[in-house]
């Protein structure tokens, strides 16, 4: 899976420990809490708030 599949600002470690996850788009994330997030190895504060973000730009958001 390629890294553009989530927004930009979303760094490529970021973007591992999703595909690690088993996430593989945005709306997979909403109702995913942001703490189950980031204790993912390589998911950092930055890439929530662009997440956050693309989340909203949908009408969705984080439990």
């Amino acid at each position: 899976m390629s890294d553009s599949t989530w927004p930009r600002g979303v760094s490529a470690p970021a973007a591992r420990a999703l595909a690690a996850a088993g996430y593989h788009s945005v709306e997979q994330l909403a109702g995913v809490s942001a703490s189950e997030l980031l204790a993912l190895h390589g998911m950092g504060p930055k890439a929530i708030g662009v997440l956050r973000e693309a989340l909203r730009d949908r009408g969705l958001d984080f439990s």
